[in-house]
């Protein structure tokens, strides 16, 4: 054990020594930007959610877009599906040339993080694994010839057990299992995601072609209160490098799955005021974030909060979104 930490200790302090190096000589690339959206997160925030998509696709100019297919919505009853709401995402985004993100699996982008429908919850884990299986194969068959998807990606942050509602435990084989589906039935590249600041990185990245990582600046802890990662941004960047080339030699890329650009609030965002919300994220919170983000040396960035963006300016507050304008319009 002993050997081990002092292991641990030593790629640490070489991480970290690499990252104030390349920070200070490395040229940051030109940036590709993205955005996630949720159509349950939109209809939380009382955004009328198709709407909310459009103008995004259309006054925002967004060309790059990570989105959900929820188990719980698609198959809210056993055998039976509702692919609505991607099926209009995608051919919405087809038409104006943008690139889609789809995720996969039980954990997708926005809370309880694990969507799994009523009838799943009694199952054992294994039944339940075999249902997602199948709900796998019904998404990707019925998608696989859509134009407007570029990648897939398998499960969000699957093996990262510390943040979730009633999820399983983390399974490298079912997450292996689901890969394995995906490959038979399509070409397109595999992403999978973990936390960029706690995550173990190393099985997500060699089963994955793309790797992601959340990146959050401005986080609450029920214990700590409100606290800053002390990580410096090239910290991910060296940390990717050698996480690929120990383990992972095949995977192809790391992006930013996640920027953190809306308030990690204490409560329900809409039981949070809006003035304390506007001074749990102020908009140069969200340009320092742009920047830091740059700092990483990854190319490709998807933001986390563009329905806030809405919401805020439906409330009065449209700062955020004319600043995130100046990133997708350029």
């Amino acid at each position: 054990m002993g050997k081990f930490l002092k292991g641990f200790g030593v790629l640490l302090l070489v991480i970290v020594l690499a990252s104030i190096i390349f920070e200070n000589t490395y040229p940051y690339p030109a940036v590709k930007y993205g955005v996630t959206f949720s159509p349950r997160y939109a209809k939380y925030l009382n955004l009328d959610w198709q709407k909310t998509y459009l103008q995004i696709l259309d006054d925002l100019k967004v060309k790059n877009l990570r989105i959900p297919a929820y188990w719980d919505f698609v198959e809210s009853k056993s055998g039976e599906f509702d692919f609505s709401e991607s099926d209009f995402m995608l051919d919405q985004a087809d038409k104006r040339g943008v690139k889609v993100i789809l995720t996969l699996g039980i954990r997708q982008p926005r809370w309880p993080e694990c969507h799994i429908p009523a009838w799943a919850k009694s199952l054992t884990v294994k039944k339940r694994q075999q249902k997602v299986l199948g709900f796998v194969k019904k998404t990707v068959e019925r998608y696989k010839n859509h134009s407007s998807i570029a990648s897939w990606q398998v499960e969000n942050e699957p093996l990262f057990s510390f943040f979730g509602e009633a999820c399983d435990k983390p399974d490298k084989n079912f997450l292996k299992s689901e890969v394995e589906l995906v490959k038979k039935l399509d070409q397109r590249p595999i992403i999978i995601t973990d936390s960029g600041e706690f995550g173990s990185w190393a099985t997500p990245m060699r089963l994955s072609e793309i790797f992601g990582i959340s990146v959050y600046r401005k986080a609450y802890d029920p214990l700590l209160g409100y606290k800053s990662y002390p990580i410096l941004p090239y910290f991910y960047n060296v940390r990717s490098f050698l996480t690929r080339n120990i383990f992972a030699q095949n995977n192809e890329k790391t992006i930013i799955a996640e920027l953190q650009a809306e308030p990690w609030a204490q409560k329900a965002v809409i039981d949070t005021p809006l003035t304390e919300q506007l001074k749990l994220f102020s908009l140069q919170n969200f340009k320092d974030d742009i920047e830091f983000a740059k700092k990483t040396g990854f190319d490709e960035i998807y933001l986390w909060g563009v329905e806030w963006w809405y919401y805020m300016a439906q409330n009065g507050y449209s700062q955020y979104l004319e600043y995130a304008k100046t990133l997708f319009n350029n």
